[in-house]
This record gives C-alpha cells, structure tokens and sequence, in this order.
C-alpha cells in the first residue's frame, strides 16, 4: 500500500520552487520518504493516514537499524516536511508528525591534545630557531610557526583573531592582550612571558629580513590580500610541525589547540566561568562541552583524597 506518487513528485516540485531546494537535497528527500512508506506499507498504512504513533514506530526502526541520530534527524525533517504538505493542500484533515521531536544528537566532545603531546609539539616547533646558518626563509617560516603556537596554546585564542593580531599585541608592556572577538566582543587575555620572548625572537628576524613586510600593521604581516597570514597558511604549517613531532595530521588543527588550552586549564582547576572568558563564548552552555574535563577531575579528587577511597 502507498502513497499517490504524484503526491510526492508534487511535493518535491514545491520545495524546488518555493525554497529553491538542491537536486542533491531532492534527490535524498525522495529516498527518504521511499523508505517511509515502504515500511508504512508492512504497517498496512500510508502517509495520508498514518497516524503520530506510526511516525514513533518508524523512527524506533530507524533506531534498530543503527541509524545515527543526525540521519534519522535528516529523515524526520523530510517527514515533517511532506506531511505539512498534505496538511496545507488537504489531502488529509490533520498533521500527524507536528508533535513529533527530533532524535536527541549526542554532543561531541571536542578532540584535544594531552598536555604531554602539547609540550612536545611545542618543543619541536622551537627546534633549531636559533640556527643562523639555516636558510632565512626557511628559519623565518620556523620562527613564525612556533610564535604562533605559542600564542595558541597560551591564549586559547580563534585562529581567525590569532593571524589577524594587531602589531601592538606584541609590542604592548602589559601581561595582556585585547581581542575582539566574534560579535565585536571584546575580552582581555594573559599573555604570559614565553610567548612574549618568541614573539620578539620571530619580529627582530623579521624586521631585519623585510622591513618593509614588518612595518605594516600586523603582527604576523604576510602577501595576502588581507595582509595578514591565513588560516589556511597556519593550519598548513601546524599540520607539518604535528607530522614533525610524530603526531598525526588528522589529530591537529588551530581549534584543537583551543581546546587543548580549555581542557588543561580546566584539568589543573581552573573555574568553568574564568574559562569561558578567556574563551570569549557568549554564553556558559557553550563553555560546558568541557564538563567532562571537571567530571574526570572530580573522579580523580574523590578517588585521590577522600578516607574511605582505599577501602
């Protein structure tokens, strides 16, 4: 038993006309609702009377099947879609999927670095920055990266306000930097005396290789039509720095650097909030995807120091 096909083909016409939908996305809505009413059809049901408790049978197929929350998600939504359809054109008095919710997505947890491969990285990264008999380019570029992980691991720092860091940032006496971050937040960060001393290590280099490059406004100036280093050209050179190191490609980009800092900080007791502004997230519930960090501590304090622990 199915649904009218002109039903879905008219359906699918109204989305590529009234949203403008991919034919990719079509493509995937037609294989969607093909599979619901095939099984609608072994309940001896169609959409044009499938009832909520229907929809709840299929999805707990989906379930069964070992289907990933974001695809049975992805489902529903094609679902949901073409029942409004039915609804607003009447071919049915009624919407069976408009109290439907959504599988739960699982939240991931961020990938992160331990702090022993942190510290290794880093170490690599410094490896022969004091060799004046390399090629200049090539100690340049070297000079540059390791600032630029250090600063990273430092800060917690977007890779976007990282590569685009004013020239003062690095010439300010403070034990601070100011960032304007996403939104036009401002926030202040610690800039502590490591990365302080690469920095000044990689712009003398600088300064006495290409002046005029280092006299622009950025602290990491490069031929760009920003005018500053990329993104792209950063994750690049971290990517050959971790490969350096032993440590695999795929493991590392600047925003597991950033949540390295987090989750360290987090690990050695720093407070959720502190976290969160130094972070610049707007909002806690974006900071709480390192929870699991103060979880793990917990576990660690209750099973390190209380009385009854060792018995």
């Amino acid at each position: 038993m199915r649904c009218s096909p002109r039903l879905v083909e008219a359906f699918l016409d109204m989305l590529a006309a009234e949203q403008g939908a991919a034919n990719n996305t079509l493509d995937a809505y037609a294989r969607d609702l093909r599979d619901y009413e095939t099984e609608l059809g072994r309940m001896g049901k169609t959409p044009l009377n499938a009832a909520t408790g229907d929809i709840r049978v299929y999805l707990s197929l989906l379930v069964k099947r070992g289907l990933k929350p974001s695809s049975s998600a992805r489902k529903l939504s094609a679902i949901r879609q073409f029942h409004r359809f039915l609804a607003a054109d009447g071919h049915r008095g009624d919407d069976p999927a408009l109290i439907i919710d959504a599988p739960r997505r699982g939240r991931r947890l961020p990938k992160t670095l331990s702090i022993g491969e942190v510290s290794h990285l880093l170490s690599v990264s410094q490896e022969g920055l004091d060799d004046e008999s390399r090629p200049a380019a090539e100690r340049l570029q070297a000079l540059r990266t390791a600032c630029l992980l250090e600063l990273l691991y430092a800060t917690g720092l977007r890779v976007t306000e990282l590569v685009s860091l004013p020239l003062r940032a690095g010439q300010t006496k403070e034990p601070l930097i100011h960032i304007c971050g996403k939104g036009g937040r401002e926030r202040v960060v610690p800039l502590t005396g490591a990365p302080r001393r690469v920095i000044a290590a990689y712009r003398a280099v600088l300064d006495k290789a290409h002046p005029g490059l280092a006299a622009g406004p950025w602290l990491f100036p490069a031929d760009s039509a920003s005018g500053h280093l990329t993104r792209q050209a950063f994750a690049r050179d971290l990517k050959a720095c971790a490969a350096a190191a032993g440590i695999a490609a795929a493991r590392v980009s600047p925003h597991v650097l950033r949540h390295a800092f987090a989750s360290h900080l987090l690990h050695n007791g720093a407070d959720l909030r502190v976290v969160q502004e130094l972070l610049g997230h707007a909002d806690i519930s974006t900071t709480q995807i390192y929870t699991h960090v103060l979880n793990e501590r917990l576990k660690s304090m209750v099973r390190d120091l209380h009385p009854l622990s060792s018995e």
